[in-house]
């Protein structure tokens, strides 16, 4: 076996010695049409002016990775601000597998030549201006796991046969002017995960065969023109199934949508794509690039060129130590290259469904945690699994800043003395909010930053914001801590509202939402994995998020056991001012559940009375239950006031000056649950 592989490594030094040109040629074939690209993408040469024909593509040009034979492999150019065209010469880059093109502003229409891309599995092409129709060729990608072509212009129809991409996991489509039908053939996607097709034009029935992929997570069909009855079997999908603003759309199964009156439409028909169909021929290949010999394909040498072979053995052998050297630096440097490009099978993210997301970002990761300052590296001073929490949860600086278009204003949700918070948008699709911290407002002792971490990643509640994984960038001095985004904002938005205002909440929502509040923090309190209890410290109306349903969702819990002690003792100051600092504070300097259930009744006495500030008239009206004095007007007297008896006095409880005084948040939860209006 060994003299095999011998033999077969000489036959490629003898190829690369009798035929020197052959490399260079597919060199400068690649390199002629990057080249060609190049005056599309960027026809001002404002971006890519490292992108010349007198360099190596896999050496100078920005965003472009080679694999370990120096052939094209990504593009990797988001965010750059090209403003030009895809040309159809990204076809001729046959070994490409990554092609990121997204935060842009190109134009123009998606070439139908893109679909020869045959080893393509990541294609983003999502927030753009491009328009026309999908290229139904694009189902001849077998490989493709990621499509992402949403926040664009596109028209037409959405092409059946993107129902032959048996490897896609993740179907973005949303944001653009797409017509016609939801083809049926979507449902033979086995491998999918996520599919939105929100916010289009889209008309028809729903396809109940939709529901066939088994790993199905998330369905999004908001914001279209659809109608008829939606299948039942879409009722596994849970809360991944969204569909409001269809206003033909019907259901028995489906809340808040009308009856259909027992009458089951029929499956429909599933006409999209004006292109019936497309070749049947193969995939094109290297037809023009000889690849070296597998062992098992290569022609025997003519007998006329065996002598000649015999001499190169004898040379090559002379040479093979010079040459196995300058192969492995080449390696080197084409391995240090491949880290400014994503490797496919390495960054999939796992975040649907709840599950851990794998290590292994881009390669990009290894080189930010090389050295120095590196509170993700492994500690042995942690258990196995912490370790492997932590690595599950691992981010890498290329996927953060790609997801909040380096961090733009725009995505900017709030700012505090110590942290920013932005929108972002991970390549799965999912919507995130990403916090942003420098390392000196961090604990200087890893072994303690990392057990906060473990710990973060560790809390799970239906009323706690879920912690997607965390980042932390040796280059920028930076953590960032990736969540989910709850869109509804936080309760501070919905108090002080003015008369008629359409974001008051109506009393229903208001007790569902105090019941959420006490049983994120119960489970807080009673948390395993600490002792003494932990403690949030930090309760507020500007850290109750809502989400898309009016859950509430506690967000920055156990975020002081990362933070430096005065960090957290600043963030207290305005806490302080709004009325949820415990009076005991102030003698004890300490936190307790007490001080938690303290800042829990002033919440309390905000929801009810739908004002910020809470006086002691509202205070002295709970006392002798005088509504009048403490019910929002906005609600017109649609509550229950046996309810808003009962937790008024809850708050006026949780309040209570004695810390002994104060029930348990147990107790409180308990209360609450008798509540006819909890949901």
């Amino acid at each position: 076996m060994a003299a095999t592989q011998m033999l077969l490594h000489l036959l490629l030094i003898i190829l690369f010695i009798t035929n020197p040109n052959r490399i260079g040629a597919e060199l400068t074939s690649e390199l002629q049409t990057l080249i060609d690209i190049k005056k599309e993408l960027d026809p001002e040469n404002k971006h890519l002016a490292s992108w010349s024909i007198n360099g190596d593509p896999c050496k100078d040009f920005e965003g472009v990775g080679c694999d370990l034979k120096g052939k094209v492999s990504n593009i990797t150019l988001q965010g750059k601000g090209l403003s030009g065209k895809i040309s159809p010469a990204i076809a001729e880059l046959k070994h490409l597998t990554g092609l990121f093109l997204h935060y842009n502003a190109l134009v123009g229409d998606i070439p139908r030549e893109i679909g020869n891309l045959s080893e393509l599995t990541d294609l983003y092409l999502n927030v753009n201006n491009l328009s026309g129709e999908i290229p139904s060729h694009i189902g001849k990608m077998e490989g493709l796991q990621v499509l992402q072509l949403c926040y664009n212009n596109l028209t037409g129809s959405i092409p059946r046969e993107i129902g032959s991409l048996k490897k896609l996991t993740v179907l973005a489509l949303q944001s653009n002017k797409l017509t016609g039908a939801i083809p049926a053939t979507l449902g033979d996607l086995h491998a999918l995960e996520r599919l939105d097709l929100s916010f289009n034009h889209l008309f028809g029935s729903v396809p109940g065969k939709l529901a066939g992929p088994p790993l199905l997570r998330v369905l999004d069909i908001r914001n279209n023109s659809l109608s008829g009855n939606v299948p039942p079997v879409l009722k596994r999908l849970n809360d991944g199934f969204t569909f409001e603003n269809n206003l033909g759309l019907c259901g028995d199964e489906f809340r808040p949508l009308k009856s259909c009156n027992g009458t089951a439409l029929q499956e429909p028909k599933p006409y999209s794509a004006t292109v019936t169909g497309f070749p049947s021929r193969d995939i094109p290949e290297s037809a023009n690039l000889r690849l070296p010999c597998n062992g098992t394909d290569c022609n025997a040498p003519p007998k006329s060129h065996q002598g000649s072979i015999l001499v190169g053995l004898v040379v090559s052998t002379i040479a093979l130590s010079a040459i196995s050297i300058l192969l492995f630096t080449h390696y080197r440097r084409r391995k240090q290259k491949l880290s400014t490009a994503y490797e496919t099978s390495e960054t999939r993210l796992n975040t649907l469904g709840g599950g851990f997301r794998k290590n292994n970002g881009s390669p990009l990761a290894s080189l930010e945690y090389s050295n120095g300052w590196d509170p993700l590296s492994d500690n042995r001073n942690l258990s196995v699994f912490a370790q492997e929490v932590i690595q599950s949860f691992r981010f890498n600086l290329e996927e953060v800043e790609t997801a909040t278009q380096y961090f733009s204003e725009v995505n900017l949700l709030g700012r505090s003395n110590f942290s920013a918070t932005y929108k972002g948008i991970l390549r799965d699709g999912s919507a995130v909010a990403i916090k942003r911290f420098s390392k000196t407002s961090c604990k200087s002792e890893e072994p303690e930053f990392l057990k906060g971490l473990n710990m973060l990643a560790s809390l799970k509640h239906e009323n706690l914001v879920r912690l997607r994984g965390f980042c932390c960038s040796r280059g920028r001095g930076e953590c960032f801590l990736i969540y989910d985004f709850a869109p509804n904002g936080n309760l501070l938005s919905y108090l002080d509202l003015k008369d008629g205002d359409a974001h008051v909440l109506d009393w229903s929502t208001r007790v569902s939402i105090a019941k959420g509040i006490a049983k994120g923090i119960a489970y807080l309190h009673s948390y395993k994995g600490s002792k003494p209890a932990l403690v949030h410290q930090n309760i507020s109306a500007e850290k109750v998020l809502i989400d898309h349903r009016y859950n509430p969702l506690l967000s920055n819990s156990g975020l002081h056991t990362l933070l430096t002690n005065d960090i957290v003792f600043s963030a207290l100051k305005d806490s302080a001012a709004m009325g949820y600092l415990a009076p005991e504070y102030t003698t004890t300097g300490r936190f307790t559940e007490k001080s938690d259930v303290y800042a829990f009744g002033v919440l309390v006495f905000q929801i009810i009375s739908g004002k910020q500030k809470v006086s002691n008239l509202v205070r002295l009206g709970t006392e002798a239950c005088r509504f009048h004095d403490y019910i929002d007007p906005n609600l017109q007297g649609r509550y229950f006031e046996y309810e808003a008896t009962k937790l008024a006095r809850i708050a006026w409880l949780c309040t209570h000056e004695s810390s002994i005084e104060r029930p348990s948040v147990e107790a409180v939860v308990h209360e609450l649950g008798n509540c006819s209006s909890c949901l």
